[in-house]
């Protein structure tokens, strides 16, 4: 999907760039291993900026991390923009000063905390699978599923809908309707607590 909406993005707004930058920005996104095949291996530390397979330090992160933490009301003491200030690149491949070994462990420090006390968190994955199985019940309904391959349809799905299904009065909509309110009553699943795994990405 993301590839799809950078073709509509693109049409969408007339966007004047030329098929060769259009390409190289649509590698980018989906560039997530070393060593995956690129139309051209010059500036190949290009390819790494988004989502980097060789050491997982990208702007993926930095942009996650910082939202969530924010979101979560945690703090952070992860300074990505002192990595971006100093970060060189040699050998083909983006490289960092070694006295900010302290700010690249802050980075998977902070990440390794959101998977513990946020992403698996036993009331999170509850809620979630509630969200899921609301949703999963409404598609019927509201057809959900036929959207995700139409950018046009599919950059409006938000977290409104959650409200639609939960102001509806919608009789095909009950069950899901049902699920919302008990999350918002907090009368959520019971979900067993597993320790979580460490994250490999």
């Amino acid at each position: 999907m993301s590839l799809k909406m950078i073709d509509y993005i693109v049409d969408e707004h007339s966007i004047d760039i030329d098929s060769g930058t259009l390409k190289k920005v649509k590698e980018m996104i989906v560039a997530s291993e070393e060593g995956k095949s690129v139309s051209s291996k010059e500036k190949q530390f290009l390819y790494d900026i988004v989502a980097n397979g060789r050491n997982g330090i990208d702007v993926d992160k930095f942009d996650y991390i910082e939202r969530d933490t924010r979101a979560c009301g945690l703090g952070c003491n992860f300074q990505f923009q002192r990595l971006m200030e100093t970060m060189r690149v040699i050998d083909n491949e983006i490289c960092y000063r070694a006295k900010e070994y302290l700010t690249i462990h802050k980075l998977f420090s902070t990440r390794a905390d959101l998977h513990r006390t946020v992403y698996t968190h036993p009331k999170v994955k509850a809620i979630e699978l509630m969200v899921v199985d609301a949703l999963i019940k409404a598609n019927d309904y509201l057809q959900i599923d036929s959207l995700i391959n139409e950018p046009a349809q599919y950059w409006m799905l938000d977290d409104t809908i959650v409200k639609t299904i939960e102001t509806s009065t919608h009789q095909d909509l009950e069950e899901s309707r049902n699920l919302i309110r008990r999350i918002r009553r907090r009368d959520i699943y019971q979900v067993p607590t597993i320790k979580p795994e460490s994250p490999e990405s």
